[in-house]
């Protein structure tokens, strides 16, 4: 099996550490579309020579020219912009040096190996179950490797019977003819003749006997891999595809699904011919107590039912419903805005291409339940499936579908018994199969997860809400009213899947210390984070957390969105410890060198912000904490994070505008955590320039974040000193002795200033 399909059974643990070895220098998108190419190279040769690399380097923008080529055949315009993007930033950057591109391949080929390895490692010690996937998909593989050969085998056999059959027929009618002749054998002869004869009837018997054996037997072995498949590996794959809905591991086996399925199909055709060559055989020669005339009736009626039931269970849903503006949000759908869905049929037939016309029907055999909305379906809803160019897979996508909801009489509001983002609607696809020659007439039918419909976009965090909670604990699909009673959620459920809602739109999903806080803040600090806490739907996206005015949920919600548009490279890059909670954040400051912050996460913004605290020590070596008011993301769309952490200040009275932040925690400095991201200095212009009519004639300005604090909260209180002295003095002070001897001097002149207006009233 190729490395990357192997990767993609790993559990999400293992796919964050894949993840982590891509970025935009060169996408893990290449890495999918181009696998086996990308596969079939040796990198570590190629990384050593200039000129191989040079040829490697132009071969995969072609194998990317080739991958658009596909795209534009299935009008797949954001996939098209996906590559022509990824190809110009290629060239940017690896067109002068393409040994650093194979250099880069090489060593993210060998990394995956190394994951592969832990992830077979811990499995073969009983803590996984990764290599054990792979195991069982080789024997499937095997089974239907069995299947194949047993087929040859009986394809063989039937060939042998119909040559011994004319070849007796050839016998019988030669005898007859001698038997005839004036001057025909002597009686021995003929003696001899008839008991060659008998015995070559005797083999053609046997062999008969043989051959319907081995097809009932062939049957039965169709029959337990078909069951293998339907009852295991179909439900197993649509449970995939329900966790990659909601963030999870990507569900890529459906090609592996279809190679079975299609194969399984294929045998039971060539059985079904097998049958009827038999039938031509018998109706050549046949005897009492025939093995065909007493079979053959049975052995097409199980074939022919083994087939119905094989290509019934074949129409899937292989891309759920889903807007192309919330590529991430499937399932949630607006009234009004298109979406797709895709279908495949697993068996790969050219027979059934273009003979398959689905219909798309909303909330079919839904009964009629008050205050229960009805939609209407827009656009194309039935579409004809063909074999695609691209992977020779037989499906039809539907692009253009609406919904609009049915007007009805009166006040809809507060009749139903589910508000809109927890009533959840079905969309099924219907279809006919109809092949006269073949004997099939087979309806079709294939069911997408419910979804969610929403009339105004700030319904959809609620309604991706339901989407989680209903995928991360059911996997029935037509439990419509999964609302009416939600079932509690363990903690270890829930946890994953909050991790996915990160990993799935970032590079790093939530690690233990992030968890941890997200745990106490759902179940309680007494509940100790126990793995077996139940929570209630009401506490992940109703009631209020911690007694603030909005839901837990979408609280991370506003956390994500603001990660997606101003935060995403600092949280890739694990700058942000975000989830933690102040008693914990005073705990790994305390012991850490005055200036050391680190960032996290407001609890108390609905719409996401951020904030830093740093710790600073008084003059009694106490440790003091600062927390600067949290940066929404009207601040961010202004400055940037490392812009506001560059030049960030603090000032007092009297006292000269200094930036306390001086590391990152644990220990590194400040400019080489966030160094990268500040802007490129540029050489500013002369005011007034009037020799260069480019420039404006203004001075640049910048903003900067300033907090205006009461000495008394600073541990500088003395009177403002000069930048050169003060850095004179450090070369040979410490900045906490200063500190020190400053505030001694400060609470004696305050002292001598009490004595001296004492005697100056005595005197007076």
């Amino acid at each position: 099996m190729a490395q990357w399909c192997q990767l993609q059974m790993l559990d999400c643990k293992y796919l964050e550490q894949v993840d982590q070895l891509y970025d935009d220098s060169f996408p893990m998108d290449i890495r999918q579309y181009l696998s086996r190419w990308i596969e079939s190279i040796d990198w570590d040769t190629v990384a050593f020579q200039d000129s191989l690399a040079t040829v490697r380097f132009h071969d995969l923008l072609a194998q990317l020219d080739d991958q658009h080529s596909r795209f534009a055949l299935e009008n797949n315009f954001l996939l098209q912009h996906n590559i022509r993007k990824i190809k110009r930033n290629l060239q940017d950057r690896f067109q002068e040096d393409p040994v650093s591109m194979a250099m880069i391949i090489s060593r993210n080929l060998k990394e995956e190996q190394k994951i592969l390895a832990t992830a077979k490692s811990i499995e073969q010690e009983g803590e996984g179950t990764v290599s054990a996937m792979v195991v069982e998909k080789q024997k499937l593989d095997n089974k239907v490797k069995e299947l194949r050969e047993r087929v040859q085998v009986a394809d063989q056999n039937i060939k042998n019977l119909e040559d011994l059959q004319d070849e007796y027929d050839f016998k019988v009618n030669t005898l007859k003819n001698r038997e005839n002749e004036m001057n025909g054998m002597t009686p021995k002869e003929l003696e001899k003749e008839k008991l060659m004869v008998g015995r070559m009837c005797f083999d053609l018997k046997a062999k008969r006997q043989d051959v319907v054996i081995q097809l009932t037997d062939l049957l039965s072995v169709t029959q337990a891999l078909l069951s293998d498949l339907i009852s295991e590996e179909l439900p197993e794959w649509k449970q995939r595809q329900q966790i990659a809905c909601i963030g999870g591991p990507p569900n890529a086996c459906v090609d592996q699904l279809q190679n079975w399925f299609t194969a399984v199909a294929e045998s039971l055709q060539q059985v079904r011919q097998h049958l009827k060559k038999l039938q031509e055989l018998e109706q050549k020669f046949t005897y009492d107590s025939d093995p065909i005339t007493q079979k053959k009736a049975y052995l097409e009626a199980r074939a022919l039912e083994l087939l119905k039931n094989l290509l019934s269970n074949s129409l899937v849903v292989e891309r759920q419903p889903c807007m192309p503006t919330h590529p991430q949000r499937p399932l949630v759908l607006k009234t009004g805005v298109q979406f797709t869905v895709k279908l495949r049929f697993l068996v790969k037939l050219q027979e059934f291409n273009y003979q398959l016309k689905v219909k798309a029907v909303f909330d079919k055999d839904v009964t009629e339940k008050k205050g229960f909305r009805k939609f209407n379906i827009l656009g194309t809803n039935t579409k004809v499936m063909n074999m695609e160019e691209s992977n020779g897979s037989l499906a039809a996508e539907f692009r253009h579908l609406q919904l609009k909801e049915q007007k009805v009489a009166g006040n809809r509001t507060n009749e139903g018994p589910l508000i809109v983002t927890e009533e959840l609607h079905s969309l099924s696809f219907e279809s006919e199969l109809q092949l006269n020659q073949s004997g099939l007439d087979i309806k079709l039918e294939a069911m997408s997860l419910p979804v969610v419909v929403i009339s105004n976009v700030c319904q959809l965090p609620s309604g991706w809400a339901s989407i989680l909670w209903y995928n991360m604990l059911t996997t029935e699909p037509k439990n419509l009213k999964f609302f009416l009673s939600p079932p509690t959620a363990k903690w270890s459920q829930l946890s994953e899947v909050l991790s996915w809602q990160f990993s799935s739109v970032t590079k790093r999903g939530l690690n233990e210390e992030q968890l941890n806080m997200l745990a106490d803040k759902l179940l309680g600090a007494k509940a100790q984070r126990n793995p077996e806490g139940q929570i209630p739907w009401t506490k992940f996206c109703k009631q209020s957390a911690n007694e603030k005015a909005f839901p837990f949920w979408l609280w991370i919600e506003g956390i994500l969105d603001v990660i997606k548009r101003h935060l995403l490279s600092l949280w890739n890059d694990g700058s942000i410890m975000g989830f933690i909670s102040k008693e914990r954040e005073k705990a790994l400051l305390t012991d850490k060198c005055p200036g050391t912050f680190l960032l996290r996460f407001s609890e108390s913004s609905r719409e996401g912000a951020i904030t830093f605290t740093w710790i600073e020590h008084d003059v009694f070596d106490k440790p003091v904490f600062h927390s600067v008011e949290p940066y929404t993301k009207k601040e961010l769309s202004a400055v940037s994070l490392p812009d506001i952490i560059r030049t960030y200040k603090v000032m007092a009275a009297e006292n000269i505008p200094e930036n306390p932040l001086r590391f990152l925690y644990p220990d590194i400095p400040k400019d080489k955590a966030f160094g990268k991201y500040y802007p490129k200095l540029t050489e500013t212009p002369e005011p007034m320039d009037v020799e260069n009519p480019e420039r404006t004639g203004y001075m640049k300005t910048e903003l900067i974040s300033v907090s205006e604090v009461h000495p008394s909260r600073l541990q500088d209180n003395m009177m403002p000193m000069s930048p050169d002295d003060y850095k004179a003095l450090s070369k040979y002070v410490s900045p906490r002795d200063i500190d020190a001897v400053a505030n001694n001097l400060i609470t004696g002149f305050g002292e001598f200033d009490i004595q001296m207006s004492a005697e100056f009233e005595e005197q007076n």
